[in-house]
């Protein structure tokens, strides 16, 4: 089965190269190129590609991510393969979490970006050995969400407040403190108060 693909970088001799190679092999057949996030988004929605090949970083628009999220939005939404020179964690994990199906180098091995071109269009995740490690990492290392109030709560926590003296804090009754403190120890995966002050200092959360 053949694959359709969409480049985009906003580097024109990027996107000559990519369509060479890709061209050159069966299987893959590049329908566009676009050199920015705001003409991927149209070009996608028209062309609808199997997969997106993108750069994190495309000049003065808006970048990877934010493309991302929005060919994601479409319907049908192609699979987006992050193809890029940036390798931080923080930046694969905000591609993964935006929606990206893989993250390649492009210094990455011809082989290695073709088969990820054929994985991401059949949903399979893209990613090497190292990288799918350190994107492990980074989401159990991340730091949780947690609403104003279960923060606040978790504050009080750290100074050794009981749930009686939290509740005449925040004005709340005493069942509602218990309910946020159990909402505060399921996301950061502890099972007691203490542990749960330990972790949010680690993790910078009481700042």
């Amino acid at each position: 089965m053949t694959r359709t693909v969409l480049l985009v970088d906003d580097h024109p001799i990027v996107r000559a190269g990519l369509r060479s190679v890709l061209e050159s092999r069966a299987g893959i057949r590049v329908v566009g190129e676009a050199g920015s996030g705001e003409e991927a988004v149209p070009a996608a929605a028209v062309l609808q590609p199997d997969v997106v090949l993108c750069d994190l970083r495309l000049g003065d628009g808006i970048d990877g991510i934010a493309t991302t999220l929005a060919l994601r939005r479409l319907d049908p939404a192609p699979a987006v393969l992050m193809l890029t020179t940036f390798d931080r964690d923080g930046d694969i994990l905000r591609a993964v979490e935006a929606g990206a199906t893989g993250y390649l180098l492009k210094d990455a091995p011809t082989e290695a970006i073709l088969a990820g071109i054929q994985n991401a269009a059949e949903g399979r995740t893209v990613f090497d050995a190292e990288v799918a490690l350190r994107v492990q990492a980074q989401r159990e290392n991340a730091v949780p969400r947690l609403t104003e109030r279960e923060r606040a709560v978790l504050l009080l926590v750290a100074e050794g407040r009981s749930n009686r003296e939290i509740a005449r804090h925040l004005f709340v009754s005493e069942a509602t403190v218990k309910t946020h403190v159990a909402h505060v120890l399921a996301k950061l995966r502890v099972d007691s108060r203490s542990r749960a002050a330990a972790v949010a200092r680690d993790r910078g959360m009481l700042s």
